[in-house]
């Protein structure tokens, strides 16, 4: 559930729920959004998941 991946990961990095989406959807609101029961696309799902997998990476950021 990307609910889930994405709380992990705020966990692991300490990122704020607004910071996550202002970087990974360009909508602060996003995170805070999925928790009141928003179901995002297929298409933004991947790309969630993406930045979450780019961003663990150091030499990317």
């Amino acid at each position: 559930m990307l609910l889930g991946q994405i709380e992990v990961f705020l966990d692991q990095t300490g990122m704020a729920a607004t910071k996550f989406g202002r970087l990974a959807a360009h909508d602060p609101r996003f995170v805070l959004d999925l928790r009141m029961g928003r179901t995002p696309r297929n298409h933004t799902a991947r790309r969630i998941e993406h930045f979450m997998n780019v961003y663990s990476r150091p030499d990317v950021f």
